[in-house]
């Protein structure tokens, strides 16, 4: 943890960032952990997502608040699949952008949360992101590190999955 205070300068950010670090390491590390089954890469992963906090530190409010812990479990799942998209990348096997990443269990009330539920974990994620966490696209693509095309298609991308999916009825 030195290490990602050192990066900061005010005291007030390295006591957020601590505050952060401690409530919500164990959980970062376990999302990784679901996703890539090696402890040394869940770390790897770990690691890459709180130096990404560190550069939006300014976008965490409360520490505490359910919309914190949603953005931190988020940022750990796309650097988990990062990881294992590298990987896999490396062993010439495809990936397909199906990765399940972890599982969300469904409502039960048949509507927009099961559909939700439903889809990929990337189009999941990127929903959630934009619209119940209220980043925009060009914040998203520096979070994600990805350009803002990008995350405008996989955004439509997610909205024409989720339209299909409470069309089918699939929740």
């Amino acid at each position: 943890m030195l290490i990602y205070l050192q990066m900061m300068d005010s005291t007030e950010d390295k006591d957020k960032f601590e505050a952060i670090y401690l409530a919500y390491r164990g959980l970062m590390f376990h999302v990784a952990n679901q996703i890539l089954h090696n402890q040394q890469d869940a770390e790897d992963a770990v690691h890459q997502a709180f130096l990404s906090v560190i550069k939006n530190l300014d976008k965490i409010s409360d520490v505490q608040c359910p919309k914190t812990r949603s953005f931190l479990v988020i940022i750990v799942e796309r650097k988990a699949i990062d990881l294992l998209r590298k990987s896999h990348f490396k062993d010439s096997i495809p990936l397909d952008d199906d990765i399940a990443g972890i599982e969300v269990p469904l409502p039960g009330d048949h509507g927009l949360a099961d559909a939700l539920a439903s889809l990929p974990a990337r189009y999941r994620e990127i929903l959630l992101l934009r619209f119940d966490n209220g980043y925009s696209a060009k914040e998203l693509a520096e979070i994600l590190n990805m350009s803002r095309d990008s995350v405008q298609k996989l955004i439509w991308r997610a909205k024409e999955a989720l339209t299909k999916a409470m069309e089918r009825g699939e929740c």
